[in-house]
């Protein structure tokens, strides 16, 4: 089972090494990567030709963000399933591919997905919070859930069905394939209760306030646009619960 990977980086020369090499040690036997950059000046393309005899398919040029990003590494893919590690996401351990293949393969599942643990640059080894992916369920979509995206993989076809992502969203763009994925229950999913990424803080949709709120707003619109009643005060209830996993830890 050919699992692709696609990592999409812009100026990321601080952390893209990391996310390869967390790649490029995976177990399993089957692996298509496919890297997306986004024209960097920094120079990441330098420390990613370190490892051009390793990287299926690499793209540098401008594109229109991270969704559009995604995309062109979609249309690029070939595996059975589809992976997509961020530019300053690492692998938990090297069985996290040969675990999903196992899985998706004994299952015939259409998605798996697990946790995923997010820690400082300061402090790469201490765990701030575990994304527990357990509570989520279709049903569950409403009140703004979804699965930790890294750490969520899907088979083939179910782009080919759904189509891309959409990129007229900003942050939520993720959050709006898993509602149009997931939204009718026909899909059949596993969910693995391990940490299978490690990610770090200060992404944008975690980036003060304001970013935030454009959150909550494509939340309500993606959910809005996809036929899925909610509302505000719904969607703001999963933070206590958010809350809690930073005390768990």
């Amino acid at each position: 089972m050919k699992i692709s990977v696609i990592t999409t980086c812009l100026n990321s020369k601080e952390t893209i090494e990391e996310a390869v090499v967390s790649v490029l040690s995976q177990a399993h036997s089957d692996i298509e990567y496919v890297v997306i950059d986004g024209g960097s000046q920094d120079g990441t393309v330098s420390i990613l030709n370190r490892y051009r005899d390793r990287i299926d398919i690499l793209v540098s040029e401008p594109d229109d963000g991270i969704y559009d990003a995604m995309n062109k590494g979609l249309a690029l893919a070939t595996g059975d399933v589809i992976a997509i590690l961020n530019s300053d996401d690492v692998y938990a351990h090297s069985d996290v591919l040969l675990k999903v293949a196992e899985i998706m393969r004994s299952g015939e599942l259409d998605a798996v997905f697990g946790d995923v643990e997010y820690f400082t640059s300061e402090k790469p080894d201490k765990t701030v919070r575990r994304y527990n992916s357990a509570s989520f369920s279709p049903q569950r979509i409403s009140w703004g859930w979804m699965p930790a995206h890294p750490a969520l993989f899907f088979r083939r076809h179910v782009y080919d069905r759904i189509g891309k992502f959409r990129t007229d969203y900003r942050i939520a763009g993720d959050f709006e394939f898993v509602a149009r994925a997931f939204r009718d229950g026909k899909l059949k999913y596993h969910y693995l209760r391990e940490v299978l990424v490690r990610m770090r803080t200060g992404g944008v949709s975690t980036a003060g306030w304001r970013n935030t709120l454009l959150l909550n707003r494509e939340v309500l619109r993606a959910c809005r646009e996809n036929g899925i009643p909610t509302n505000i005060f719904k969607v703001l209830s999963k933070y206590p619960v958010k809350f809690l996993e930073y005390l768990r830890i």
